[in-house]
């Protein structure tokens, strides 16, 4: 696995707006600066908000947890249900099931 330096980033400083930052061993391809700052503030911001305490930290798991849940059964459920559209029983009950006479 390469190092740090053997990446490029051994002289990156970011700072605030106001300092400058050494540039000099970025790759070429790296993303503009701009994005790396704002990237980097977003995620300080989103640490600060959900990793306050242990509450709020355990809430945003166990909330995550059952959204991410939620999310992937109602999709592999549509899923399956696509893949064997016409041989469920839902699909081909009525064909079995007998109508009561209401007299």
């Amino acid at each position: 696995m390469p190092t740090v330096s053997q990446l490029g980033f051994s002289q990156l400083s970011i700072g605030t707006a106001n300092d400058t930052v050494r540039s000099s061993h970025l790759p070429s391809t790296s993303k503009p600066l701009s994005a790396v700052v704002a990237r980097e503030h977003n995620t300080n911001l989103a640490c600060s908000t959900f990793l306050r305490s242990n509450y709020v930290m355990l809430g945003t798991v166990f909330g995550a947890a059952f959204g991410m849940q939620l999310a992937f059964d109602t999709g592999s459920d549509k899923i399956w249900d696509s893949i064997n559209k016409g041989r469920q029983w839902k699909d081909i009950k009525y064909r079995y099931v007998e109508q009561p006479d209401d007299e």
